[in-house]
């Protein structure tokens, strides 16, 4: 028991020190690349998009905790995002925002208290909700490796899928895998127009990164938006079940968000 604790304390310790500031590599797919390209293009209609908020109705189940109500999803594309429920079973918020010095998270319930999100719970994607992010921050920022993994189905639909993660540093040694790990994100886009129908990642209890629990976005209802594409229902499924069901009633793009929107208190 001893030797295992001390095994997940020097993990995390080691997660905490590292550097995510590798070059990208020559091992990322060609097929990959262009497809993330393409996607992206099909999202973005060829603007620049710099930040998006999105309004709407929201049921979250939580075990027995069922509530419906309203919410605002806003993110910026440079890594953050900020979740805001009012919801009959009470208000309830989250924030992660990767632009700051130190990466950093939080939540709250109704009783407002906040908590801090764990920070191998930051590496994956802020933007979980808005696709055009996720992926061309991942085209745009260093360190990131395609791959095609394959044309499949995926809910029924037939896919093209690709996994992207980050380029562990040179000096991760034995950590490696775990930078890849928590940083993988696998990409689901719909074979004919290449818009994601979903997204997925692992997060993990604060205190076990070792721990993986599967969350999967699912993207359908895309309405053009100024020319972009932007997906209006949106569902989060947390350790295989439905956790967030979102249907947007109105977009806006580039609306001058800044990051300290998601400032981390």
């Amino acid at each position: 028991m001893r030797v295992a604790r001390l095994f997940f304390f020097v993990s995390i310790s080691f997660l905490l020190s590292i550097s995510l500031a590798a070059q990208q590599t020559a091992t990322s797919s060609p097929q990959a690349l262009l497809l993330l390209q393409r996607s992206a293009a099909a999202l973005s209609g060829g603007q620049t998009l710099t930040d998006v908020t999105l309004s709407g109705t929201a049921r979250r189940i939580a075990g027995s905790d069922d509530g419906t109500g309203t919410a605002v999803l806003q993110a910026i594309a440079t890594g953050a995002g900020r979740i805001e429920l009012s919801l009959s079973s009470g208000q309830r918020s989250e924030v992660c925002n990767l632009t700051a010095t130190t990466p950093a998270g939080a939540w709250s319930g109704p009783d407002r208290v906040s908590h801090a999100v764990a920070y191998h719970n930051l590496l994956t994607e802020p933007a979980w909700f808005f696709p055009s992010f996720p992926i061309a921050r991942r085209l745009s920022s260093s360190g990131y490796v395609a791959t095609y993994v394959g044309h499949e189905t995926h809910n029924a639909q037939v896919v093209e899928h690709v996994s992207v993660s980050k380029t562990p540093p040179a000096q991760a040694g034995a950590g490696a895998p775990f930078v890849q790990h928590l940083t993988q994100v696998e990409f689901f886009l719909d074979s004919t127009s290449l818009l994601p129908v979903a997204i997925s990642f692992n997060t993990h209890p604060d205190s076990n990164v070792l721990l993986d629990i599967p969350v999967e976005i699912d993207f359908s209802d895309y309405r053009a938006i100024n020319g972009s594409q932007v997906p209006f229902h949106i569902q989060k499924y947390f350790n295989n079940s439905l956790s967030l069901d979102f249907q947007a009633s109105s977009v806006t793009l580039n609306t001058g968000l800044t990051a300290s929107t998601f400032n981390v208190h």
